[in-house]
């Protein structure tokens, strides 16, 4: 079973906006067992709209298209979509409705444009969209499904989860597929897969194993597929259970489909723990990962991003004296960080970066690339020092990876 993505809009094309409807579609098409054979980006444009969906009719059984589909004149998505089922648009009723009720919750003026909407393929089914004035719209043709959707994502999302993937379901028979992370980190991804060779040339046939790595983390991604539950449950975990001991240095947890940051804050919310940041050189990179996550609040008490060092003295409270004698960028002053965030804001755990992350040396003579981290908790403060080159967005990304490697490390003592 594959599929086919299209997104339209010449603002993808351009670089104006990134595209990551495509980037959530494949992965919720790898849940049910579908692979995703090609994913084609088209200008507003009617040729080139009608080409690809040729195109994506003879590859795929289930096309997804994104996009295109707005009140004003350059949406052609509809229009275009008529023409390849030879169809007309004909004003659905439920839709009007929705859009009326959006616009009145608003008190927006509603404009006839915005009433066009509402029209909608007579061949096609149409897919609520509850977030939004655009439906979505499920037609059928030579066995094939074709599926357009609103390009704006969390409308996209919500279609898809609460509506495509369903109904899709129904009328295919996916196999079952098992996906299993394993999180390490401090180990770089030619030594791990030097490591665990014998164990991956044994795998079964039906198990891939996927390296992912990201400056200073590697994800071990397990793959299973198969039409037997039960099989590919056993032997994903009879697996990971066989390469845990050759890997018990670096391994620090299991993704499962979520970041570090949210495994984190599942583990400190179980704890009824709570956790403070005070960045220096990362500039909130950590709070913004921390954040991003729903629920944070239950477990993030808050940051400082003490930039300037006047602001570690003024709002920490560090030492001037561990600033004179040592610089803003050493173990004295990031442990000092650490310490002094968590009794701000009453955590139980404190981190802190401080670093250079370049071009210039600032207000230390630390090498560019040098970044110290410290943990704090209640009973004791520790630190180390890295030094992650001379790329800056490549520092900061760095420290913020090793400082989530190092809470987690402290966490999983508890």
């Amino acid at each position: 079973m594959q599929a086919e993505i299209i997104t339209i809009g010449d603002e993808i094309l351009i670089g104006q906006i990134v595209d990551t409807n495509s980037a959530f579609l494949g992965k919720e098409f790898n849940k049910i067992g579908v692979s995703v054979y090609q994913i084609t980006s088209v200008q507003d444009d009617k040729a080139h709209i009608l080409k690809a969906l040729k195109e994506a009719e003879d590859n795929a059984d289930i096309i997804i298209v994104t996009g295109g589909l707005g009140p004003t004149k350059d949406d052609i998505t509809k229009h275009t979509i008529c023409e390849y089922f030879n169809d007309t648009l004909v004003e659905d009723k439920a839709v009007l409705a929705n859009v009326e009720q959006i616009f009145s919750k608003y008190k927006a003026p509603l404009l006839t444009v915005n009433k066009y909407q509402a029209l909608v393929p007579s061949k096609a089914k149409v897919l609520m969209n509850h977030y939004g004035t655009a439906p979505g719209m499920w037609l059928e043709k030579n066995g094939k499904v074709f599926v357009s959707l609103p390009g704006v994502p969390f409308e996209m999302k919500a279609l898809i989860k609460d509506q495509v993937i369903p109904q899709l379901r129904e009328k295919f028979h996916f196999p079952y597929i098992k996906h299993k992370t394993i999180l390490t980190y401090g180990l770089g991804e030619s030594a791990l897969a030097d490591r665990i060779e014998a164990w991956e040339d044994a795998l079964p046939a039906y198990i891939k194993l996927a390296y992912l790595p990201n400056l200073g983390r590697v994800r071990l991604r397990l793959s299973a597929k198969g039409m037997d539950k039960n099989i590919i449950e056993s032997e994903v975990e009879h697996q990971v259970q066989l390469l845990l001991p050759q890997i018990e240095d670096v391994f620090v947890g299991f993704e499962e489909d979520k970041s570090i940051e949210a495994v984190i804050g599942m583990q400190l919310t179980a704890m009824e723990k709570t956790l403070a940041v005070a960045e220096s050189c990362t500039g909130g990179t950590i709070a913004q990962a921390i954040t991003a996550n729903a629920g944070a609040s239950k477990y993030f008490k808050g940051s400082v991003v003490s930039y300037a060092t006047e602001s570690k003295v003024d709002i920490l409270n560090v030492p001037e004296v561990a600033i004179e004698d040592h610089s803003v960028v050493s173990k004295e002053v990031a442990e000092a960080m650490a310490k002094q965030v968590r009794v701000l804001f009453k955590s139980d755990y404190g981190i802190s970066t401080t670093g250079n992350a370049g071009p210039s040396k600032g207000d230390s003579d630390a090498e560019v690339g040098t970044v110290w981290i410290a943990i704090a908790t209640k009973d004791h403060i520790y630190s180390e020092v890295f030094n992650f080159g001379n790329h800056r967005e490549k520092v900061i990304m760095r420290a913020t990876n090793k400082a989530f490697e190092m809470l987690q490390k402290e966490i999983l003592k508890k």
